[in-house]
């Protein structure tokens, strides 16, 4: 009798592969990532984030052990839609506003349902993946879900985004869920091989993975040098992107024939190699691949090892060794790889030895008979990353990254004495600088550059508040762009590299999101009646010369310094009417937009923000330039 799972094409598994992909694009981009990105954005961190993190991790834990008791209760199907279901309200929860406590309460009600989730999926994928070719399917699903993950449009929206995209992603997983194949009992060992390691042993790679993983994505995402050059960009994300896919297909077919003892050696020593090159920025650029390939490698076998590989025919069997590895390697596992980079900045060489001895030593002489190739492998891959890392550690090592150069001389030039990278949480500093920083990011910075002093403006966003010709105009002199400034010229650093590596360093820095907070700042810093009428007593004409004359008067010095290096030229508001385009607005509407664009510059542009000049100032200066406005065309004021 052919088995209630017998297909009669490859692609009959699409429903499986469907919700693998989705529950870890729901996993990586949210959870992981968008979450932490909007309690960033509402000022969290410190130790109430830990806390709301660590109610997540408890939910998790707790649901993943409990999920065997749900067997007898509902259809998996049913258990399933629950889980996408609780995923769903979770990430809508998050677009609203939301303070400490009721974060915490979110954080929980993501580890609940993730855990329903994952737990119900692994115990009972034969049922929506099937029989035929379920491995190489599964590293199908993982691989798509890293693929979208690093899309640019995605991984670098905003967390309202990712959170929207994460819901209806959630929504097609409920309607995939129905689309069963067979029964739910009877679904026994597919690959039963005679090196499949112990459940312990399983345990403790498995947990030594996640750990190292977690750790070197936590390092690399909040190291500025380290994140600029593997991660930042639409050509690195799609090469990082297209390695996970890839290495993912590389792993189910490696499952299939060479079993699960070889792709966890495989993805150890790639992740090893990752972990010790990132001891130095100057050559991280060689562990973006490195950590693709380690994660997607045993990303697949975390999925398909309680599916299709342990040694259990009982679906309750199943649940329990999938909600105790989950539980232990997953939520524990995470948690104390972010615990070590946050503590230590690195991952210790120490801890990369351990963990080799625990991956080979108990298979050593079975792997020497049986294995060769994989231990050879393995073995030179190790060799490979412990003789680079002395290589990239040595004090003469030079840095390759025009950042990593630029934050170099920055340092040497004392930048520090001057300006700070810490957006105080909770005070003024939110509405002109930016989102609130997290200062155990910036402690774990090597050296910390948080700064004592503040002779000049805080620089944590500068990069997206300021454009590179501004910053180069005001290297060559400060005076020119910022009145009576006490910043001295530094006009000799562009005599050689210096100066570039400088403008790559200051424009690295800002979070890709910073922008929809400026609206909220911009909401915050809002004029006031008092402002607008305290105005009137103001010579708007004089502030207008002093402030803003060097690059909108025809004979500004920034003007005719820059010329046609500007994005666009910027138009002449002193000498002749300054020209809009009517949009039906108000006059008072189109004063208070003005009194923004002059207080918080323009997204995109080199027009600055003039942060630092008074409500009543801003308001001054926007006065005197509607003044002597007058009605044009588009075309009118382009040609201006």
């Amino acid at each position: 009798m052919p088995s209630p799972f017998e297909e009669k094409k490859w692609s009959e598994g699409w429903a499986g592969i469907g919700l693998v992909a989705i529950t870890y694009i729901y996993f990586l981009i949210f959870a992981q990532f968008g979450f932490l990105k909007r309690l960033a954005d509402l000022g969290i961190a410190g130790p109430q984030l830990k806390v709301i993190m660590g109610a997540m991790a408890v939910g998790g834990i707790a649901t993943s052990l409990l999920a065997p008791r749900f067997e007898s209760w509902w259809h998996p199907v049913r258990r399933l839609q629950a889980g996408f279901i609780g995923c769903a309200v979770a990430a809508t929860l998050t677009l609203v506003p939301m303070s400490a406590i009721t974060g915490t309460m979110v954080a929980f009600s993501i580890g609940i349902a993730l855990g329903l989730l994952t737990v119900t999926l692994v115990t009972h994928l034969p049922l929506w993946i099937g029989m035929k070719h379920p491995l190489l399917k599964i590293g199908c699903g993982v691989g798509l879900a890293y693929l979208v993950c690093n899309c640019p449009q995605l991984f670098d929206a905003s967390p309202k985004t990712m959170a929207i995209v994460s819901t209806l992603l959630c929504i097609v997983g409920i309607g995939l869920a129905t689309r069963i194949k067979g029964k739910s009992t009877g679904i026994g060992t597919v690959f039963t091989r005679k090196d499949l390691p112990p459940f312990w042993l399983a345990l403790g790679c498995f947990t030594a993975l996640v750990w190292l993983d977690s750790a070197a994505f936590f390092i690399i995402q909040n190291t500025t040098e380290l994140r600029s050059i593997t991660w930042d960009g639409p050509s690195r994300l799609w090469q990082n992107g297209g390695v996970h896919f890839l290495a993912a297909l590389g792993s189910g077919e490696l499952l299939s024939r060479r079993g699960l003892s070889a792709t966890l050696c495989l993805a150890f020593a790639s992740l090893a190699c990752a972990c010790l090159i990132l001891s130095d920025p100057g050559r991280s650029v060689l562990a973006a691949p490195f950590y693709s390939l380690g994660v997607s490698l045993y990303s697949v076998a975390l999925v398909a090892y309680p599916s299709f590989l342990a040694p259990t025919n009982s679906a309750f069997a199943r649940a329990r060794l999938a909600g105790r590895l989950y539980a232990v390697a997953g939520w524990l596992g995470s948690a104390l790889g972010i615990g070590m980079a946050q503590n230590l900045r690195r991952v210790p060489p120490l801890f990369v030895f351990l963990a080799a001895v625990l991956f080979f030593g108990p298979r050593l002489w079975s792997c020497f008979r049986t294995r060769r190739r994989e231990l050879m492998a393995t073995v030179i891959l190790l060799i490979a990353a412990w003789a680079l890392q002395g290589f990239v550690q040595s004090p003469g090592a030079a840095a390759t990254s025009p950042v990593d150069r630029g934050r170099q001389v920055y340092i040497a030039e004392g930048c520090i004495h001057c300006h700070s990278q810490y957006v105080r949480p909770t005070s003024r500093d939110e509405i002109i600088w930016g989102p609130a920083a997290d200062v155990i990011v910036r402690r774990s910075e090597e050296p910390p550059l948080i700064g004592n002093r503040r002779h000049g403006p805080d620089l944590t966003e500068i990069g997206n508040r300021r454009s590179a010709l501004w910053l180069r105009a005001h290297f060559m002199n400060p005076a020119m762009l910022s009145h009576d400034s006490p910043m001295p010229a530094y006009a000799y650093l562009f005599a050689d590299e210096r100066g570039e590596a400088l403008l790559a360093y200051l424009q690295s820095l800002g979070k890709t999101n910073a922008w929809e907070h400026w609206g909220i700042g911009q909401e915050k810093g809002r004029l006031s009646d008092a402002s607008l009428s305290a105005a009137k007593g103001l010579d708007g004409k004089a502030l207008l010369h002093k402030h803003c004359a060097t690059c909108h008067a025809p004979d500004g010095l920034t003007r005719k310094t820059c010329g046609s290096r500007f994005t666009r030229l910027p138009p002449d508001l002193v000498t002749g009417p300054f020209v809009y385009v009517p949009m039906g607005a108000e006059s008072n509407w189109r004063l208070r937009r003005l009194c923004e664009i002059i207080k918080f510059g323009l997204a995109g542009t080199d027009m600055p923000g003039h942060e630092y000049l008074s409500g009543s100032q801003v308001a001054a200066i926007a006065g005197q330039i509607i003044s002597h406005e007058t009605i044009g065309t588009e075309k009118e004021l382009l040609n201006r």
